[in-house]
């Protein structure tokens, strides 16, 4: 299994991060065909338990030498491993057996000074990142033959809601269940619908609408509504659009435009006004960096202000296309004040709106992400 520690460092020491994680791992195992379907889970799960744990392990050095065993790459992968939970996957290595355990900090992970929201606490946050969270599904349709089928192929479950159910990440219900009768989102995003209260025949915009999500979960709680989605990226849009044709939705009216920029907003949108906006910003993502822990690894400061400049401009601009009374749900999947309170008190003093209601959705506890929202409404007449 020489060739297995040979690929960790290999991986560790080329990759910077500009990829996700998953997209540079699939992209390297390509080039090696030869890994087989083991190796590859055993190196990912490497990588993953080393930008996960690196920055809080600490091995005893003392110790380590005393076994003449270096504190080279491979020794720490195995640390790493450990803090994760991981060693049942370790190849054979000397190391394996014979290094101490190691001292684990975890304040090391995130040595920074930023402020969190209300509603989660930096140690229970910091402790998340070495677990990968669970899969989540929201059951569309079907739920009694989506259960028949997962029970049928011995894929366990459990139900968070009456239509959410949890399952091991990595399981493979893309050969088991039929792709109408579910969509793919995790509890907490699924958790934001809670917030729509769609009627029929009402003016919805997603103004940051991704791959999607909340859309989709919009029309299903209500098919009637009348939808207007926008993204910067054409690509993306032309996926939103063959997600809706998978479900056998009706596409919504879409825009490719950058809602930061007045100007091109206005362009594509005139005059028009709605009875509802979600605003599912942009952000840092760090209530889902379990899933992507190389982003906690990375992580610069400097990108937080970024995105709350970049959320206050986006929220401002379309807000001027509500109606009178109409709401703007305002999201992130961010657990950073910065992103979402001071946003929130920045909106209110910007556009004279009303903050009905706001809530950090804490999904450690299920182990989902944990995501922000915020309910305003427009009082101008």
């Amino acid at each position: 299994m020489r060739y297995i520690w040979q690929h960790i460092k290999s991986i560790i020491e080329s990759y910077d991060g500009s990829l996700p994680l998953a997209h540079y791992l699939k992209n390297y195992f390509k080039q090696y065909p030869k890994l087989g379907s083991r190796d590859r889970k055993v190196l990912s799960a490497m990588a993953y338990s080393w930008y996960r744990a690196k920055k809080g392990t600490c091995l005893p050095a003392g110790k380590v030498d005393s076994l003449e065993l270096g504190v080279g790459i491979e020794t720490q992968v195995i640390a790493c491993m450990k803090v994760c939970g991981n060693e049942k996957l370790l190849p054979p290595h000397p190391a394996v057996v014979a290094i101490p355990e190691s001292d684990f900090d975890i304040d090391a992970q995130f040595p920074f000074d930023v402020a969190l929201s209300e509603g989660i606490e930096k140690n229970d946050w910091l402790q998340s990142m070495l677990v990968q969270p669970f899969l989540f599904l929201r059951i569309r349709k079907d739920m009694g033959k989506v259960t028949s089928l997962l029970n049928g192929a011995q894929i366990p479950y459990t139900f968070i809601t009456d239509n959410c159910i949890r399952l091991p990440n990595g399981a493979k219900i893309d050969a088991v269940l039929p792709e109408d009768t579910y969509a793919v989102q995790d509890a907490s995003s699924q958790h934001t619908g809670a917030f729509f209260h769609p009627k029929k025949n009402e003016l919805w915009y997603d103004c940051c609408a991704g791959a999607g999500g909340k859309s989709l979960l919009l029309k299903d709680i209500e098919p009637g509504v009348r939808l207007t989605v926008s993204d910067a990226r054409e690509s993306i849009i032309h996926n939103l659009k063959q997600r809706f044709k998978q479900y056998r939705l009706e596409p919504p009216i879409a825009h490719v435009t950058d809602v930061s920029n007045e100007p091109l907003l206005r362009k594509a949108l005139g005059a028009k006004q709605f009875d509802n906006i979600i605003c599912d910003a942009p952000c840092s993502g760090s209530g889902t960096w379990a899933r992507t822990p190389e982003q906690l690894y990375f992580f610069d400061p400097k990108i937080i202000e970024q995105f709350s400049a970049l959320q206050k401009s986006i929220a401002t601009n379309v807000s001027r296309h509500l109606k009178p009374g109409g709401r703007l749900i305002y999201i992130t999947c961010s657990v950073f004040k910065q992103e979402n309170e001071k946003v929130v008190s920045y909106i209110l003093q910007k556009t004279g709106m009303k903050l009905i209601d706001s809530e950090l959705i804490n999904g450690i506890g299920i182990g989902a992400d944990s995501m922000f929202v915020a309910q305003f409404e427009n009082l101008r007449i």
